[in-house]
């Protein structure tokens, strides 16, 4: 059975730098290349796209095969792919120039090529050398930390169009000869491209990382890098079992609406995608009035707003955070139906006769005692049949996974003074004790999930 017409596997098996692969010479632009050119020629019904693990041919690649025909092609790139597209895929007819008819050679070199690495793993093993999934996990921040510094100086900025080493590092204040040093080091992650002395940003650094960009996230990516002197402190934090207090503001040159600012701006990175689907998980039939507790940049009472001219927003957060509330809800076009007020949820009173109060990414940063407590009084802020809405990272019921929401427990316990991640039995158990009368989870999609409570 073929569902499509064409089915074409891509090797992007990732190996050992110097070893040579696919990826090594360039079979991700292949892909991405082979991505774009069938959505142009309209072909995207007719054709499905799979990247593959090793084929045993590393030496030949980038390797291709395209069924139902069983064509393989090799040492493409991505200047061939227009042809491919139009000869092969539209025409019917194999590029020959690429394709590799010769099936007892190839087999001869796939099977060598498996000798060589069963070959090679026992003698490691044997040896006992550190595996390279963990050694790649004990080496990850490298890359991590290069981004992080590039950003935080404004590099991609900096380079805009075409700059040299010594003209960054005299835009930024930097050392010219340790910028030139990051600058390289940001070529070879595929962050910039360079030509002799001159460095140039790629496609993707352009889009996300440059002001002025309609999708630059530099401002949001910067509250990672604020916070990570606290995750060098984890190590403290596990034996004292709280955060470490360090003053993260005075990484942002002692400017604390600066520091501000970029943690509102992560978190709308992220919410600004996410408040539509929970705007469909709830629906809106019967929503009229809605508190966003912690609601930051007011993505999630944006989103309802939009979708429901009848809804009437409340956002109540920390006086600091409110005036960027101001700016993100102003810059919505939606003002006259979200209301803001400043505030601490943990000793205000809500209010009352609310149909949903939503918890957005909040009850991580808080404790059992304090979630409970919050659980409670929402209770009495709801109208009959109102819903409390909590969106989180939702723990397994061992807490060993999934693994995003336990790693995250350990970023709230280097960033908060009790906060963690919390698990689906947890949040049930709270919500009943509070009195809500169903709780149910409603599944997302991405890393994060809703738990409702309804009360009578």
């Amino acid at each position: 059975m073929e569902p499509f017409r064409f089915h074409l596997f891509v090797c992007t098996q990732q190996k050992p730098e110097g070893v040579p692969s696919c990826p090594a010479s360039g079979s991700f632009a292949v892909l991405g290349a082979l991505d774009r050119e069938i959505e142009v020629r309209g072909l995207d019904p007719d054709v499905q796209l799979t990247t593959c693990g090793c084929m045993g041919l590393c030496d030949e690649g980038p390797v291709m095969v395209a069924y139902p025909a069983g064509v393989w092609y090799r040492r493409v790139q991505p200047s061939d792919v227009s042809e491919i597209v139009d000869t092969h895929l539209r025409g019917g007819k194999p590029v020959d120039r690429l394709g590799w008819t010769d099936a007892a050679a190839m087999k001869a070199m796939s099977v060598e090529h498996g000798e060589k690495f069963r070959a090679a793993m026992a003698a490691r093993e044997k040896a006992g050398v550190l595996p390279d999934r963990l050694d790649q996990m004990i080496r990850g921040y490298w890359p991590s930390r290069c981004l992080l510094t590039a950003l935080e100086l404004d590099i991609f900025t900096a380079v805009g169009d075409g700059a040299t080493a010594e003209q960054v590092g005299t835009k930024v204040h930097a050392n010219a000869r340790a910028a030139g040093m990051l600058l390289n080091a940001l070529v070879a992650l595929g962050l910039l491209a360079k030509s002799g002395d001159d460095y140039k940003n790629t496609s993707e650094s352009a889009r996300f990382f440059v002001q002025g960009s309609k999708d630059n996230h530099r401002e949001g990516l910067l509250h990672t890098a604020n916070i990570w002197h606290r995750w060098s402190t984890l190590t403290d934090a596990v034996r004292s079992g709280t955060r470490i207090p360090i003053d993260l503001r005075k990484d942002a040159r002692d400017d604390t609406s600066a520091w501000t600012r970029n943690f509102i701006a992560g978190m709308q990175r992220h919410a600004k995608d996410r408040a539509p689907l929970v705007v469909k998980a709830l629906g809106t039939a019967g929503v009229r009035r809605i508190l966003d507790l912690g609601g930051g940049s007011g993505a999630y009472s944006i989103a309802f707003a939009k979708a429901c001219p009848d809804v009437q927003c409340e956002i109540l957060d920390l006086p600091e955070v409110v005036p960027l509330t101001a700016e993100y809800v102003s810059q919505a076009g939606v003002s006259a139906q979200v209301r803001l007020r400043p505030g601490d949820m943990l000793q205000d009173d809500f209010g009352s006769g609310y149909d949903i109060i939503m918890l957005n990414a909040i009850c991580h940063m808080f404790s059992e005692e304090q979630n409970q407590d919050i659980f409670r009084r929402a209770t009495l802020a709801l109208a009959p049949k109102g819903r409390l809405v909590v969106q989180d990272f939702i723990l397994n019921p061992d807490k060993a996974g999934p693994q995003q929401a336990a790693l995250f427990s350990l970023n709230m316990l280097v960033n908060t003074d009790a906060g963690a991640s919390y698990s689906e039995v947890e949040y049930m158990r709270w919500m009943k004790a509070a009195g809500f009368a169903e709780v149910n989870r409603v599944n997302l999609p991405g890393p994060s999930d809703l738990i409702v409570g309804l009360v009578k």
